[in-house]
């Protein structure tokens, strides 16, 4: 048995089972992959404040608390999330408490789509955003970049890397992945059922022909 191996297995005698994280940058699918979990068979940890709207028709699944991670004190309603799926964005795993273990669905998507999808949602919403694109595509690698390195050096992470993209074209292909990785029993075809490539509007090929 490897270092890793113990350290990990110590941490699950010690602290139960892993939070389910869904993260990634905004606009990254998270979404789309909490609908997944859920329509599986997942409990989530969502309290319904941010409704559906033509941005996320499916809905958001979050819990406005997570939004407040960094400025809260008291974290251990965390444990309550243990066995369910909670939404984080990456920029704020940094914030979770060591105190147990996470399993991190990290969705990736291409960032001139991720701009893209944000430009709308502003646009949509009246905001203007001041940021240039390579301005914020340098603080998306560099968000996505610390992540990465914070899952792969902390002993309380696991986690899986999905492609939005990969997951409209091949759902069956993603839902056996979080099948197998969050190491429960979901429903594969539920999970299949509510992916809707429909909702795939700011694909990098229309981007770059300026649609």
């Amino acid at each position: 048995m490897t270092g890793s191996t113990l350290v990990r297995s110590y941490r699950r005698f010690r602290f139960g089972e892993p939070v389910i994280v869904v993260s990634g940058l905004p606009r990254s699918g998270t979404s789309m992959t909490m609908k997944m979990l859920v329509a599986g068979g997942m409990s989530a940890i969502t309290d319904g404040e941010r409704t559906a709207d033509e941005d996320n028709p499916k809905g958001y699944y979050e819990d406005e608390r997570v939004k407040d991670l960094a400025r809260m004190d008291d974290k251990s309603w965390l444990a309550d999330a243990r066995g369910k799926a909670i939404k984080v964005i990456s920029f704020l795993l940094r914030e979770l408490p060591a105190g147990n273990n996470y399993k991190v669905v990290f969705m990736r998507r291409d960032i001139e789509e991720i701009l893209a999808s944000q430009q709308k949602m502003l646009d949509r919403l009246g905001e203007q955003d001041s940021a240039e694109d390579e301005r914020m595509t340098q603080l998306f690698e560099a968000d996505l970049f610390r992540a990465r390195y914070l899952m792969k050096r902390s002993p309380q992470f696991e986690f899986v890397e999905l492609h939005y993209r990969a997951v409209l074209e091949d759902p069956v292909a993603a839902a056996e992945t979080l099948r197998d990785f969050v190491g429960k029993g979901l429903d594969i075809e539920e999970m299949i059922a509510v992916v809707d490539k429909d909702l795939y509007r700011n694909r990098k090929e229309r981007i770059g022909a300026g649609g």
